[in-house]
């Protein structure tokens, strides 16, 4: 098998970055990212300060996935967190270890980081990511998210 190598978002990538996350929200039957959205995924990914870590998983010069990932931090276990935004593996190369490869990479950096746990949420009907999960040792916990869109920050503040 090739070797997956695992390289940073940067400035000459960023456009194939920004190409996976849009595969990622076809896969997930998502609304990809708007133009303004795209531009400011490139700028995040590839500013001084960025928000958030990407990084490319390459096969032969291809971008064949990627792992975004970004640090919270847990009171109770007085760490940092590693939460795993995306993880993502175009269909035709899964099977490989290539989303094994880049989940340990988040793992790793986890770990060199002093976090006290990896976080991230999955679909409910993504069987095949829950399977991918368990398998490498993570268990479901029964919390619910919720989500407060821009659109509804003046609303809250109101209530």
């Amino acid at each position: 098998m090739t070797e997956v190598l695992i390289v940073p978002v940067d400035a000459r990538n960023a456009e194939r970055y920004v190409e996976l996350v849009e595969a990622l929200a076809n896969f997930e039957h998502l609304d990809p990212p708007s133009e303004e959205g795209r531009a400011r995924l490139i700028s995040d990914a590839t500013s001084a300060d960025r928000p958030f870590h990407a990084f490319l998983a390459m096969m032969d010069d291809v971008a064949v996935g990627y792992v975004t990932f970004f640090f919270t931090y847990s009171t109770f276990l007085a760490r940092r967190a590693l939460f795993l935004e995306d993880i993502f593996v175009l269909e035709q190369y899964r099977g490989r270890g290539i989303g094994t490869k880049l989940f340990q990479f988040c793992a790793e950096e986890a770990k060199r980081k002093g976090c006290g746990r990896m976080e991230w949420t999955a679909l409910d009907w993504n069987e095949p990511a829950h399977r991918f999960y368990e398998g490498l040792g993570a268990k479901q916990l029964d919390w619910y998210l919720f989500r407060l869109s821009s659109d509804g920050f003046d609303a809250a503040k109101q209530r």
